[in-house]
């Protein structure tokens, strides 16, 4: 009888051990899941804060008046600041990494004195301007080594957990992807010295007047919503649709309408529940190898727009990535770009199929305008643009500004060594309404070694 109940006991400590070992065991798991989560967001917001900053640091270097260019200084001053907080939540104390600290530190510092100094009574000097030029290839190298790691991790998923552990059993001559890369980087610094480093145009804010709300559209049933996502979308065999309605606190009424079929495609869509307009949807499938152009795809997209009624827009913008073309459209009217009345459309290339559609821009803002004439003429307005940038384009068009009007302005597009910039120009007063560095064709990473 005892040593029945011995047994039993042992039994039962047995149990609550390992009971006890495996609650210890999921709770460390959740903890490093969490360090790693963490870990992960610190380093992607570094990335693209370094890729924030090379792009301000450029649109400075075409500006030209003290009302646009003190606001960017600033912006690179609190972006150097932020991804020096970010960098100082990675686990990187054991890794030298110092002189990248002291570049965005410097970068910082010089952006902070000259945003903060009256620039109409004293402008950025040759050498300050020449330093200027300095901080933005220094910040390019740096955005370039930290997109090849960053690379390399989303495509070997690489954890930086492991990288932290490296780093405290002092294994990190061993192979790492994420140290030797964070060790390039820094690299990339050293050589710094103190004299070395001292999208559409308009907001995308929602502008005052949302037209949506005024839509007299009659009104749709969730049947007739289910029908205009399939005449949207044309997925093929679908099996499983879901419909719901907004709730309050919206400024209008539409409809989510999910689809899935056979093949496990899924696809999401609001519609608007007055007159049924397709604010966005996109399509997640699989896409195979590229059968058609990108200039075929573009077609496929202006016929996906006129078969919707989304009248009056140019192609504005086409780029490729993988075996999809994705395509900006704008509004057009008397000849005057319209960017408040935006679309985006994106085109798989292997069957031609539209998979993605934003237009809620579209319908909130396109109204037919009563276009005034610019008081200044072209030859004035091109006079208030940095010298330095030679103009290639030239036109006018009608953009968001920061108090969510629509302003008419002569857009310039320039080339400034070997970067292309957006400029737009107030047709009534000459005021440098926005500067932009247009993005250039991404690298590619998949051959590095």
């Amino acid at each position: 009888m005892l040593r029945t109940l011995a047994v039993v006991v042992l039994s039962l400590a047995a149990v609550g051990v390992g009971f006890w070992g495996y609650q210890e065991h999921k709770e460390k798991n959740a903890i490093l899941i969490n360090a790693e989560n963490n870990y992960q967001r610190a380093f992607h917001n570094l990335t693209f804060g370094i890729d924030r900053i090379h792009d301000q640091i450029g649109a400075t270097l075409a500006m030209n008046s003290r009302k646009s260019l003190s606001p960017a200084l600033a912006d690179v001053w609190r972006l150097t600041s932020q991804a020096q907080s970010d960098v100082g939540q990675l686990p990187l104390t054991l890794l030298p990494f110092n002189k990248t600290e002291e570049l965005l530190g410097s970068i910082g510092e010089f952006s902070y004195k000259a945003a903060v100094r009256d620039l109409d009574k004293e402008p950025l000097t040759d050498k300050e301007y020449a330093r200027l030029k300095s901080l933005y290839k220094q910040s390019g190298n740096i955005q370039n080594e930290l997109r090849k790691v960053q690379h390399m991790t989303l495509k070997n998923n690489l954890r930086w957990m492991d990288v932290e552990l490296a780093l405290a059993t002092e294994k990190e001559g061993e192979d790492n992807t994420i140290i030797d890369g964070f060790k390039t980087v820094e690299k990339k610094a050293e050589g710094y010295s103190e004299t070395n480093t001292d999208p559409l145009p308009g907001n995308t804010n929602q502008l005052s007047a949302n037209y949506l709300k005024d839509n007299k559209g009659a009104p749709i049933s969730k049947k007739e919503a289910q029908t205009k996502a399939l005449n949207y979308i044309q997925m093929k065999q679908v099996n499983d649709i879901k419909v719901t309605k907004s709730g309050k606190g919206s400024d209008f009424s539409f409809y989510s309408v999910y689809m899935k079929n056979k093949y496990g495609e899924e696809a999401n869509i609001d519609i608007t529940r007055r007159g049924g307009y397709p604010l966005w949807y996109i399509v997640d499938r699989e896409i195979g190898k590229q059968n058609i152009s990108l200039n075929e795809a573009s077609d496929k997209a202006v016929a996906f727009l006129n078969r919707h009624q989304m009248k009056g827009l140019v192609l504005d913008d086409s780029t490729q990535y993988d075996n999809v073309g994705v395509f900006a459209f704008v509004g057009q009217q008397s000849g005057i770009r319209i960017y408040p009345d935006a679309v985006k459309v994106k085109v798989a290339l292997d069957n031609g199929q539209v998979i993605g559609v934003t237009a809620n821009e579209y319908f909130e803002n396109h109204h037919n305008r009563k276009l005034s004439k610019p008081v200044l003429t072209e030859k004035e307005a091109e006079a208030f643009i940095n010298p330095r940038v030679n103009i290639q384009e030239k036109r006018l068009a009608i953009i968001q500004n920061e108090l969510n009007q629509e302003v008419l302005c002569y857009e310039f597009l320039g080339t400034l060594g070997e970067e292309t910039y957006r400029i737009l120009i107030n047709a009534k007063d000459g005021t440098e309404e926005q500067v932009e560095k247009l993005r250039q064709v991404e690298p590619v990473y998949d051959n590095l070694l």
